[in-house]
């Protein structure tokens, strides 16, 4: 399915670069043609390429005066008006193709562009919401929705540090949601306040004092007695017999104590800081970015497992062979076993021996895992011996930027 894609407005250059990488395009319009001639179309596509967009807006009034209705060339009036910076009839014209073609993904796409091109995010995030439910695997509404979101993020960021100017909001995360890359997993890292007192010095214990020795009392000498004065001669009496002094008992020293060391306080933690409403803002914004960019992710995975099987099949029905045996891996597993050049010799003489053959994809359901895809769907096939309309699973797994088959087995 081709597309033609469209070079943004001269006046919304700067507001759509790096917000919305991929904008418009024309794929799934050529159903809704009714009787507008090729000629007319390639006219005005030429003058639009030519930067004559006056003119090819007259073109396009003259074919819509005949057909009023005609979806392509009202489609083509909104890209003009767009491109002659005429906002609001433009978002007039694609607004009523929702209305008249809910189906159609596209005018979805664009009014959402120019939403965006005015600040209106929500409004384009509403619209592109419903681009998708008209097409789930619609990769271009997921990358702007994805990019819608992350530029909300960035929002949030910029209302929180006007709401808390003092609050931690990391400023590099803030960079990178702008910028679309690094981490967005979200969540912050609440500060301890221990983290401000580890460098002070721990508290010098205080010296316990020393209790003294106490001193022994000095030994007391008794005095001695006076002798007696001479008398007459008598019988010299015998002298008093000196008392024996008991010795004073030496006070028991006291055993001096060891100083016991008091424990040195570890300085208390504060509790973690509770986050702020900024904190909490911001951790939302991160996290809906987050999981907008997975789901894009994800879904163009889908689209280019689905891609490579579409071509797969496509190579058997037009019976090329080198780009049928191309979409197999090199760890494809070959269904009996037998080497990989056997099975291809095999294939090969069996799709060439066939006048003609057509191969279609019904119904694929696609799970991924990590870099391994499994395609279960209806394969009608219908050639000048055979027809079969059976369930077929396709296990593909990533290689490089291919997705390759790597087994293929019959039923689902």
């Amino acid at each position: 399915m081709k597309t033609m894609p469209l070079a943004s407005p001269h006046t919304y250059r700067n507001a759509l670069r790096g917000i919305l990488s991929k904008t418009v395009i024309l794929s799934g319009l050529i159903a809704a043609i009714y009787s507008v001639q090729a000629s007319e179309v390639s006219d005005i596509s030429k003058l639009m390429r030519n930067g004559q967009y006056a003119d090819a807006l007259v073109k396009t009034d003259a074919v819509l005066a005949k057909h009023p209705r005609d979806a392509q060339m009202r489609f083509v009036k909104g890209l003009i008006l767009a491109e002659q910076n005429k906002s609001a009839e433009a978002i007039a014209i694609f607004s009523k193709l929702t209305e008249d073609f809910p189906d159609l993904p596209e005018p979805y796409n664009n009014l959402a562009v120019l939403y965006a091109a005015n600040g209106q995010y929500d409004k384009a995030r509403t619209t592109l919401d419903m681009a998708i439910r008209t097409n789930p695997t619609y990769a271009t509404a997921l990358e702007n929705l994805g990019d819608i979101y992350a530029k909300l993020a960035s929002q949030a960021y910029d209302k929180a540090l006007q709401i808390d100017p003092g609050s931690n909001v990391p400023q590099p995360k803030l960079t990178l949601v702008r910028t679309l890359s690094g981490n967005i997993t979200g969540g912050t890292i609440p500060k301890l306040a221990s983290a401000n007192t580890a460098n002070s010095k721990p508290s010098t214990p205080a010296t316990p004092a020393v209790v003294p020795t106490p001193t022994p009392a000095p030994e007391t000498k008794p005095k001695p007695e006076p002798k007696p004065e001479p008398a007459a001669p008598v019988e010299k009496p015998k002298p008093a017999e000196k008392p024996v002094e008991k010795p004073t008992p030496k006070p028991a020293e006291k055993p001096v104590e060891k100083p016991v060391e008091k424990p040195v306080d570890k300085p208390a933690e504060k509790p973690a800081e509770k986050p702020s409403k900024a904190d909490k803002a911001a951790e939302k914004a991160d996290k809906a970015a987050a999981k907008a960019a997975e789901s894009a992710r994800e879904e163009k995975d889908k689209t280019a497992v689905l891609a490579a099987v579409n071509n797969w099949a496509k190579a058997w029905s037009d019976l090329d062979v080198k780009s049928y045996l191309a979409a197999y891996g090199n760890d494809f597993q070959t269904p009996k076993g037998e080497s990989r050049k056997e099975w291809a010799d095999e294939r090969r003489a069996r799709i060439e021996e066939k006048g003609h053959i057509t191969v279609k994809v019904e119904a694929p359901q696609i799970a991924i895992k990590n870099d391994t895809a499994t395609v279960r769907f209806r394969q009608i096939y219908n050639s000048n011996r055979l027809t079969v309309n059976s369930r077929k699973t396709l296990i593909l797994t990533k290689q490089g930027n291919k997705w390759l088959i790597k087994q293929e087995r019959s039923g689902g």
